[in-house]
Parts: C-alpha cells; structure tokens; sequence
C-alpha cells in the first residue's frame, strides 16, 4: 500500500516539530492538499503519541515513523500504530524489526555501496538523504545501475524542484518544512498547509512523466 500510494501522489510529508497538539488535523490538512502519506519523526518529543492519535483519526493518511534509528524506536514506533518506518541512513535492527512485523521500510542511503546494502536489507524503497547535496542529476545516474529500485529523495525539497526529482525518476519527493512549519502546527493553520501541499503535490506530479521502471514495484 505504501508504494501505491507514493505512487499515486508522488508526495509524502515529514513532519519536524517541538510539539503536534493535533495530529489529526494536520494530516487531515496534508490529505486535502494531496499528500496522504505522513512521516512523523522521532525528533518530536512523545511522537508515538502523535503516531497513535493520527492512525485511528486520520483515516485519509498512511502514518509512519521516521528518524528511525534503533530497535526500540522501530517497536515503539510499530506498537503505536505506525504503517510504515523510515531511516537516516543503514540500520541493520530496524531493517529486521521491520521484516518481522511486516511493516514497509525506506532506508536512507546516499552512495551505490549504501542503495545496494538497502536493497539487501530489504528495504521497499531507498530514501535519498541528503538530497540537497547531490542534486537531481546524481538521482539519474544513480537509477542507470538502478532501475527497478525505487527512489524517494529527502531533504531541501520544495515545490520549486520537487518536480526535477519526480522528472530524474524519483517515485516520490518529500516534502519537509517548505510545506508544514512548526510555527503553522503551533497555530493551527491548516489552510496554509493545505495549500502549500497542493502546490508541493501538483509540482511533484506534473513532472514525474511516464511510469517508473518496474512500475514502481517493492525491492523486497
């Protein structure tokens, strides 16, 4: 479902706040700008609360956890109800929690080396990170040796070039602060998130061109 749905969308959101009083209206926000898959990451504090509140209220979005990196956050994470994990960079234990509860994975990478060890460890797409330090371009080259992997870029992205990364043959772009700032969840203001959402997710899709290789099918 998670590959269908980034697929769908070409979009997902990664959510980095001090506090989310209101999980479920912030995804219900990003759902009606076109982005149903959400990332809640372990950088906000009680963030297995936030992932159990937007899970059983937020029945438009995928919730998932990211900055996933141990064990005990992938069970934590898993155990509040998160649909799917995802990684800075390799992380063997999370990779195996993920296995053994059947949760769908992206697991950062960066170099060959790294997407190749991603791909072994089973992970159903690998996440570029960080992407504003290689560009469009490198994704490219990268799917020459890689065609069938599918690739979700992270990190710098907005509506002004998520498209060069759906365009280089990205299955999905994230979209990070350029769409939900923490001082928009502070205030509440879902029509902003809304609308940059729909701009972020129209940019994302317009450019993406075609199907990917594989039809964007899971490594594992």
């Amino acid at each position: 479902m998670l590959i269908d749905t980034l697929h769908q969308d070409r979009a997902l959101a990664v959510i980095r706040a001090p506090r989310i009083d209101d999980p479920v209206a912030l995804c219900r926000a990003l759902s009606h700008g076109g982005i149903r898959t959400v990332e809640f990451t372990f950088t906000t504090p009680g963030v297995e609360r936030v992932i159990s509140e937007a899970t059983a209220g937020a029945h438009d979005a995928l919730v998932g956890a990211g900055t996933v990196t141990d064990q005990g956050a992938a069970e934590r994470a898993i155990a509040a109800g998160a649909r799917f994990l995802v990684t800075p960079g390799l992380q063997e234990r999370v990779a195996a929690v993920a296995r053994e509860a059947g949760i769908p994975l992206l697991l950062g990478a960066l170099s060959p080396s790294e997407v190749m060890r991603a791909v072994e460890l089973g992970a159903d797409a690998v996440k570029i990170f960080p992407a504003s330090l290689v560009g469009p371009g490198y994704l490219r080259d990268l799917r020459g040796p890689f065609p069938t992997v599918p690739f979700v870029p992270s990190g710098g992205l907005d509506a002004s070039n998520a498209g060069a990364w759906t365009a280089a043959g990205a299955l999905a772009a994230t979209a990070g602060s350029s769409v939900v700032s923490a001082s928009d969840i502070e205030a509440g203001d879902w029509d902003a998130v809304t609308e940059r959402a729909r701009l972020f997710a129209a940019a994302a899709a317009a450019a993406a061109g075609g199907e990917l290789a594989g039809r964007a099918r899971a490594i594992r």
